[in-house]
């Protein structure tokens, strides 16, 4: 009977091995170098593979019969041969050529398969570093800004960048976006300082390139965003070592070393390899403050490679220092820039002078970091896990650990209480009416040194916003692919991601008396008042020390739960997948007192009192919980068009920071605002072109949004807005090949949007108000688009682009409409040596802002309640000049 059992179970084993087909090969590209990484799966199934760090791939299948073998990777074109499966092992090998369609590049992000953009049903854009790095970006705006549905402002300088989403309210920043590295965000929640993502990291050589994906999936993986994520992906080392320096030399005084290195850790047997890039910059900033913009940034990952998976370590240490230009006053009628006292058009008036400034505060002397701008100290550490326990289970997880010590400076433009810039003579008398007479000096310089009573000088706010940040974040899935007896498969994932976030938002405040003038000088002012006693107004250049205005620290958890299915039935594609998420977080609001410091009975209160926190706190908690759901389908309508629709519904969690804490409750109130969004349409590619055209709908309900204000010559929180919103766009892409080596690429996005209830609370005077309903988002254009030419026979490569921003509102009141901007970019350069080698160097040259134009990204966001006026002075923020650019690429 024994003998009986086992005849039958080694049949069946038996069996079960002659029905199994062994696919093994070697991936290369045109020049014979392996490719790894590269996806290789049979077209329609779930049987598939990667291929390792030599470019080799092996799987087994189950599968008989005449099948497609497909291989894909980004920048390269997909490559598809037909096999025939018979149950005897085969070899298939590939050459992959560089520059495929971009909706042949493989989608990295918001998924749990591989598969090429064409193949899934929702809105996908990529760029590859190789063209950021001919870019020569100012900022993450210069790389986002060719992306369809997304307003990229770079006005700001090198960081600190406003993205808006398609449809989506916001004041700027990563609020419905997350930016991520190697699929981890930057900061896993935002708005507990309301810093922009992008101030903890910049990009660099070291990356294959951006992905951003909006809608649909983009909700239910990792960190979840009910937006889109953007998503940069590292380079890591193989067994051919490879060495990239980038030197870029631009005006305003900028030196910029990228550089990129990587390959095998030990003997030609070892499974270890390594990737090491950075920059080391210095420059004056694309507008010369007489403050520095420098730093460096360096990146690492290690990555051991298993029988079955891999486990890499990434890390990252960031010392960078970047001014930030806010609104500054314009001519109210043209919006065009002012001449300051030398006859120059005034571009920004932030002034080196502030450098090193200090005064005494009730609690010590305060060292204000101005002249650090934007500042970040600090890094990551991250594990990445990835490993197949058989050809259909998959186990991914990551872990992270990230601390920065982070300062925002900044000098706001505009801000004081009188018409701005105002002669000296009028300016003494609207700050002392009837004074006997005055007395000005130049801060720097010969101290007798007279300031004229026709020259035009300025008061302005400068906040320091001390925000040191911690983050914990983890995420782990399990994916289990299942074939169906038709033909079909399903890859069914299931996983969790967990964050803790901590975070300060001290700000320290003082005003400043200055020239109107680029690179302003300081003004110390003496008055007689009309009693006949000498007023010192300002010294050192400061009429208002005011000191701490804030101390606060916050933090949240976050716990989720994700399950999704990628179904896969002949011609047809479907995602379908669900979320829970709960949060929960604590605000603790401290105190702030005044005393007097200096004694001098000549200053002014507001020189001699100043503001420091007195050791209260008021604190309270939030908690609320939230679930998305997404459904796609894709349909296969020809080989050159698929059909696609995607809905979804999802979540947000309020920025903690809004909530602010209440004497006596320990809890407030606090629920997820929700947005639904639907799309459709068609995706398209041949040999000679590729593009999609969708249609798009997408709805906000129970938005939060906290309007900034200086009231009282203090930055605060003056209102907090309750909205609902509403968008229908329209959204198309296109390339194509005119001829070898020369592409037309370009996007254009149209939307309408409005909102469809708002209450503001004033937060200063307790009142509330039901406004600005049936308006048009604040600084959301009705149209977005680009154009843009490209040519590259490996040899030399040309480019022309422009992106065009349509016009649109500054607040959401609606009165101040800002013009269309169109920012052009030139770019050429030409390679010497061997590039099919990897030994070759690139001379290029590139235009930023090749028009110049000098359009407005916004008006005076922190005006609040008081508007702003359209009359002499308009305040707004211009984009950034035009800038040169050349560069130096060496490969080896």
């Amino acid at each position: 009977m024994k003998k009986v059992i086992f005849a039958v179970f080694g049949l069946l084993l038996g069996t079960g091995a002659f029905a199994q087909t062994g696919v093994s090969g070697t991936i290369t590209d045109i020049a014979g170098e392996p490719i790894p990484g590269a996806n290789i799966i049979i077209a329609g199934s779930t049987s598939g593979t990667t291929s390792d760090f030599d470019g080799n791939y092996t799987f087994s299948t189950d599968l008989e019969g005449s099948q497609i073998l497909r291989t894909s990777y980004l920048g390269f074109t997909t490559l598809d041969k037909q096999v025939d499966l018979t149950g005897t092992d085969i070899t298939v090998d590939f050459v992959l050529q560089e520059g495929g369609q971009q909706l042949d590049e493989v989608v990295l992000t918001a998924s749990s398969t591989f598969r090429s953009q064409k193949q899934a049903p929702l809105s996908i854009s990529s760029v590859k570093m190789k063209e950021i790095t001919k870019l020569s970006a100012n900022s993450q705006a210069d790389i986002l800004r060719s992306v369809p549905g997304i307003t990229a402002e770079g006005g700001g300088g090198e960081t600190a960048t406003n993205v808006f989403v398609r449809g989506l309210p916001s004041g700027g920043q990563y609020v419905f976006n997350p930016l991520q590295y190697d699929g981890m965000p930057l900061m896993s929640t935002f708005g507990l300082n309301s810093s922009a993502h992008d101030v903890y990291a910049r990009p660099d050589i070291g990356f294959k390139g951006v992905e951003f994906v909006r809608g649909g999936s983009a909700i239910l993986y990792g960190a979840g965003s009910v937006a889109g994520i953007i998503n940069y992906t590292s380079k890591t080392g193989d067994t051919n070592p490879g060495n990239i320096v980038n030197l870029e030399v631009a005006n305003m005084g900028r030196l910029k070393t990228d550089f990129y290195s990587g390959g095998q850790l030990g003997g030609e047997d070892s499974n270890t390899y390594y990737a090491f890039t950075g920059f080391v910059r210095h420059d004056r900033g694309p507008i010369d403050t007489g403050l520095p913009t420098k730093g460096v940034q360096f990146r690492a990952n290690i990555k051991k490679k298993f029988d079955k998976g891999t486990f890499t370590v990434h890390g990252q240490f960031i010392n960078d220092k970047a001014q930030f230009y806010l609104p500054i006053p314009l001519s109210g009628g043209s919006r065009e820039r002012l001449a300051g006292n030398d006859g120059e058009p005034v571009e920004q008036l932030l002034t080196g002078e502030l450098a090193n400034t200090s005064f005494l505060t009730p609690g010590g002397t305060y060292n204000s970091p101005i002249a650090d701008g934007v500042s970040t100290t600090g890094g990551y550490l991250m594990a990445d896990f990835d490993y197949r326990f058989e050809d259909d289970l998959r186990f991914k997880s990551k872990v992270r650990y990230a601390n920065y010590k982070h300062n925002f400076a900044l000098y706001v433009g505009g801000s004081g209480d009188n018409a701005n810039p105002i002669t000296l003579d009028n300016y003494v008398e609207s700050i002392a009416p009837g004074n006997q007479g005055y007395s000005a000096q130049y801060q720097s310089g010969n101290p007798n040194s007279q300031i004229n009573g026709s020259d035009l000088v300025i008061d302005n706010l400068h906040v320091d916003r001390l925000r040191p940040m911690t983050d914990y974040s983890g995420e782990a899935s399990l994916t289990k692919s299942i074939e169906t007896m038709n033909g079909g498969s399903h890859n069914i994932t299931v996983g969790t991601f967990i964050a803790r976030t901590e975070a300060e938002d001290v700000n320290y405040q003082y005003r400043v008396l200055s020239e109107f003038n680029n690179a302003p000088r300081l003004v110390n002012l003496n008055y007689t008042d009309a009693g006949g006693e000498n007023v010192v107004y300002s010294e050192g250049g400061l009429y208002d020390r005011i000191g701490q205005t804030s101390n606060n620290f916050l933090s949240q958890n976050r716990l989720a739960f994700y399950l999704t299915d990628e179904m896969i039935f002949d011609r047809w594609r479907f995602d379908v997948g669900f979320r829970y998420e709960h949060t929960d977080g604590e605000n603790s609001r401290g105190g702030i007192t005044s005393a007097t410091v200096y004694d001098n009975p000549e200053l002014t209160t507001a020189l001699s009192d100043v503001q420091t926190a007195d050791g209260s706190f008021i604190r309270s908690s939030v908690e609320a919980s939230g679930w998305a759901v997404s459904l796609a389908g894709l349909y296969e309508l020809s080989d050159a068009t698929n059909l696609y629709a995607n809905f979804s519904k999802g979540y947000f969690f309020p920025q903690i920071r809004g909530f602010a804490p209440v004497a006596g409750i320990s809890e407030l109130a606090y629920d997820p605002e929700n947005i639904i969004q639907f799309e459709a349409g068609a995706k398209f590619g041949t040999s000679k072109f590729s593009g999609s055209v969708a249609a798009y709908y997408v709805a906000l309900k129970d938005r939060i949004k906290i309007q900034q204000a200086i009231v009282g010559g203090q930055l605060i929180d003056e209102t907090r807005s309750e909205q609902d919103t509403r968008t229908i766009g329209l959204e198309a892409t296109g390339d194509y090949r005119v001829a070898d080596n020369f592409n037309l690429r370009g996007t254009v996005t149209y939307q309408g949007h409005e909102i469809t209830k708002n209450t503001d609370f004033d937060l200063v005077n307790g009142t509330s108000t039901e406004t600005n309903v049936g308006n048009e988002l604040a600084r959301q254009p009705n149209f977005l688009g680009s154009l843009g030419a490209y040519y590259d026979n490996s040899r030399f490569d040309a480019n022309f682009g422009v992106n065009y921003t349509g016009s649109k509102y500054s607040s959401d009141v609606n009165d101040i409409e800002l013009d269309a901007i169109p920012i052009g970019r030139l770019g050429v350069g030409y390679t010497f040596g061997k590039p099919e080698e990897n030994q070759s160097v690139r001379l290029g040259f590139s235009i930023f802002n090749l028009f110049d134009s000098d359009g407005v990204t916004e008006g005076n966001p922190r005006a609040g309640a008081a508007g702003q006026s359209e009359s002499e002075f308009f305040v707004g923020r211009p984009i950034l000049p035009r800038r040169f650019f050349l560069t130096a690429t060496f490969n080896f």
